[in-house]
């Protein structure tokens, strides 16, 4: 693949024969990112399960404590006083069997799903649409509620979905170059400690086997995965060094 000359620039700054920690790799990645807006810094993990297996699935949400760096586009399927909470909440789109109509008409212009209990068999039928961009409502997720007045305030505020794809790796942003190294490492806390907690009992081996920071257009940094406890106060040591 042809690479641009900032790119290449930006990847020749990365020592490949070496783990960075958390803090070293989000310093890093704000300052080698090759693009010229504010680009979104995801991380991706190589997980140690066989998603195949259904005692496997590595699946849930967080909410970041400094958010995402975007104002999530939120649509929630609901009718009557539900429907209102969710407008009042901030939604961006309410609605039922016009939305339903929509969807399937092509609209996707949106970024996460909410719908009450009562709706689900009607957006049922949009599963082949919205779940392969993984953006059908689930209970798992509390995006299937009868609460959909927090449901779009988490969303809003910075709540974030991850599940582990058939090859066993992970996405999910921690936030935008923008944002100061400390709130983007305590947002890959976040996240991390999450997916630590969701281990299922069935995986075996090393469970976090690789682990790689990354800003949009920008080369992937690779991290140390063994480092998973008191990360806030590395950025900490790295700033009085």
């Amino acid at each position: 693949m042809k690479r641009s000359k900032a790119y290449r620039s930006a990847a020749e700054q990365i020592d490949r024969t070496r783990l960075y920690s958390p803090a070293e790799a989000v310093a890093l990645a704000r300052k080698t990112s090759p693009a010229k807006f504010d680009p979104t810094v995801e991380v991706a993990l190589r997980l140690g399960v066989d998603p195949r297996k259904a005692d496997q699935m590595v699946r849930g949400t967080v909410n970041l404590p400094h958010g995402t760096g975007k104002t999530a586009r939120v649509l929630v399927f609901a009718t009557g006083d539900r429907a209102e909470e969710a407008r009042a909440a901030g939604a961006d789109f309410v609605g039922s069997d016009d939305l339903i109509e929509r969807i399937q008409g092509g609209f996707l212009d949106f970024d996460a799903v909410v719908a009450t209990p009562d709706l689900m068999g009607k957006v049922g039928r949009l599963g082949r649409v919205l779940g392969p961009r993984g953006l059908m409502p689930n209970p798992k997720t509390g995006t299937v509620t009868t609460d959909v007045g927090k449901a779009v305030s988490d969303i809003k505020g910075g709540k974030i979905e991850f599940r582990v794809d058939r090859h066993g790796n992970l996405h999910f942003v921690i936030g935008k170059a923008s944002f100061t190294d400390r709130a983007l490492v305590e947002n890959y806390a976040a996240a991390l400690d999450e997916v630590i907690r969701l281990k299922p009992a069935a995986a075996k081996g090393r469970y976090l086997r690789k682990v790689t920071v990354t800003t949009t257009m920008g080369p992937g940094i690779p991290v140390d995965p063994s480092l998973t406890r008191g990360l806030a106060n590395e950025v900490e040591d790295a700033v009085a060094s």
